[in-house]
């Protein structure tokens, strides 16, 4: 959530601060704005509502002269104040303009105090707190100014700032929220993240937490708190920016469902070993982390926590330990009980997810191994994880997860078997049938691509429900999980998901006669008895939608439409079902008229608790 954009060099600032800030509109805001230095002043415009709106104030205030070649853009996802011009960012107070991503905890404690001092913000946001208290502290030396206000500020922070009387000097510092930088011979950058990197530079660096970054247009200066120049680990990113452009599809969720056959290979196939067994050298996990484990906690949120349930699921079955899978938001709150035997499984998209990330810190305060699958290199989950799992999905815009869901699911399988094999919980003969198996899904979800017709049909179909509910019963309930969010977050729908089996204990009397039920039929050993939950909701009058692993026998009395997908090993349907979930959610929403790139109130990476 938030974006921050920063630029000083030889080029003009406007327009890459614009750019910038519309490469970020995905991570979810309701305001922008930018300042810049102009004939050694600065200058904000700010505004609610979208970039395009912003870059018409900035033509309509600035249109005799827009030459500027330092400057610092922002949009803002609200959490302390509401959405007006005012709260926007950039804030400025005294000689101190700033912008902020996180969430300071004890702002109003320090607005007080400023209180006594006749002092009082304009704004209803703790980043202008932050900058009235960096002014207050500032005496002609920015770097001495910002090490003192963030040792009284609690929370998590990702700063760029400017200083009136410092032209064309951008400071940034970090807690918690993420920030990246690079420098070329046109100037130096620094984001929230690397889609606004990528037109300037593939090569970047991530900003050490608690250190300063000074960018001037020579250079960027990297300083720890007792003044010792540093020089960052230095990353590249093996994907260019037509993978962060939409290329002719109409939504950026569209093109990353399409893209899963991609990501899928590109996360699979170069950790198979010519003998075709799961090979995690390239990731630098060693058997030995898996000697005295006997137990597994899954740590995630959304759609990354419905990815641990499947992967929970898959790890019982195939390793006979126990594994919990907790939400991350909660997990610090119940004072889990961890040990040098737990091996602690985070899973996040973005890498940055505040909660995960805490969630991480306390499991390796209590000595558990821990494992992160991440998407994003360099990212604060990824650098403070024992071990790494890359999902390799490439850049993912819209805001509903889709490669990244299915990315995490392949992580998943090719640890436990790896695992398994390890500790011969089964044979060499039955790993490599199970990832010729899985090279195969692959093709089945291409084929699976192919259905999109006849998911039109039912999208049309269930538009003007007020409620949807899926079912399912193992693998397909985790699945059921994620659809139903999928479905509600795109659509605005109200959803819910159940166990089948819990159906008869209270849930049937939210089934009344035209609601739509998705019915989830992937598993065969659990076939018959989906098949009498269904029969007890079709009794309710409920309109059922059945979606099955291969053409399963079943009346057709049972149901009004029904979607049989590629035939699949039992263990591998969740990638073809989800997909066909996926294409569901995106057609409701594109017949409804929503935006399900940018989804009301939603973010794509949620670096707030």
């Amino acid at each position: 959530m938030c974006g921050i954009i920063g630029y000083t060099g030889q080029l003009e600032s406007i327009t890459i601060l614009l750019e910038g800030l519309k490469a970020l509109e995905y991570r979810g805001y309701d305001s922008a704005g930018i300042s810049f230095f102009h004939n050694n002043q600065i200058q904000t415009v700010k505004t609610t509502g979208k970039v395009s709106e912003l870059e018409r104030n900035v033509i309509e205030t600035h249109r005799q002269d827009l030459s500027s070649t330092c400057g610092i853009g922002h949009t803002r996802w609200a959490t302390h104040g509401g959405v007006t011009d005012i709260n926007s960012h950039p804030h400025t107070f005294g000689n101190v303009t700033l912008i902020h991503n996180g969430i300071i905890e004890n702002y109003h404690q320090i607005e007080l105090e400023f209180a006594t001092m006749g002092k009082y913000p304009r704004s209803q946001t703790d980043s202008e707190i932050a900058a009235m208290l960096i002014d207050h502290l500032y005496q002609g030396n920015p770097t001495e100014a910002i090490k003192k206000a963030v040792k009284r500020l609690e929370g998590s922070y990702a700063f760029c700032i400017l200083f009136h009387d410092q032209p064309d000097v951008i400071y940034s510092i970090r807690l918690g929220s993420p920030l990246v930088a690079c420098h070329n011979s046109q100037g130096s950058f620094i984001a929230s993240d690397l889609v606004a990197l990528l037109p300037y530079s593939k090569d970047y660096f991530v900003l050490p937490e608690y250190h300063i970054a000074k960018l001037t247009k020579s250079e960027i200066i990297v300083t720890d708190f007792d003044g010792t120049i540093i020089s960052p680990k230095m990353l590249h990113v093996n994907w260019d920016i037509r993978s962060a452009q939409k290329n002719g599809y109409p939504h950026f969720m569209l093109k990353e469902i399409y893209e899963q056959p991609t990501s899928l290979h590109s996360t699979l196939i170069p950790r198979l070993n010519q003998d075709f067994l799961p090979d995690l050298t390239m990731d630098h996990i060693p058997n030995r982390i898996f000697d005295s484990i006997n137990r597994i906690i899954i740590v995630a949120c959304g759609t990354a926590m419905h990815a641990g349930l499947v992967g929970k699921i898959l790890m019982e079955r195939l390793l006979r330990i126990p594994v919990t899978v907790e939400l991350a938001s909660e997990f610090r709150y119940q004072d889990p009980i961890l040990c040098d035997n737990s091996l602690v499984i985070t899973i996040s998209q973005s890498g940055e997810t505040a909660d995960t990330l805490a969630a991480l810190r306390l499991a390796k305060e209590k000595s558990s191994t821990t494992l992160s699958i991440v998407n994003v290199k360099g990212s604060s989950i990824a650098r403070e994880s024992d071990y790494v799992l890359y999902t390799h999905a490439g850049p993912e815009i819209a805001v509903a997860s889709t490669k990244a869901y299915t990315a995490q699911l392949a992580c998943l399988y090719l640890l436990t078997y790896h695992f398994a094999l390890y500790k011969e919980r089964v044979t060499i003969k039955e790993c490599q049938e199970a990832m010729k198996n899985f090279s195969a899904i692959l093709p089945a979800i291409q084929k699976t691509l192919e259905l999109e017709n006849e998911i039109k049909e039912i999208s049309q179909n269930i538009i003007k429900t007020k409620d949807v509910f899926f079912i399912g019963r193992g693998l397909d309930y985790a699945l059921s999980c994620e659809g139903s969010l999928k479905l509600k977050e795109i659509s605005y729908i109200h959803s819910e998901a159940y166990a089948a089996g819990e159906l008869k204990h209270g849930t049937l009397s939210l089934i009344t006669d035209g609601v739509p039920v998705i019915a989830l039929a992937t598993q065969s050993h659990v076939y018959p008895k989906m098949i009498s939950n269904i029969r007890e909701v079709r009794a309710r009058g409920a309109r059922i939608i059945i979606i099955s692993n291969g053409d399963f026998p079943m009346e057709n009395s049972i149901y009004d439409y029904r979607i049989s997908l590629p035939m699949v090993d039992d263990f591998l349907a969740p990638f073809t079902a989800a997909v066909t979930l996926q294409l569901l959610a995106y057609y409701t929403s594109l017949y409804l008229g929503i935006d399900m790139d940018q989804p009301r109130n939603l973010a794509k990476s949620v670096t707030v608790e």
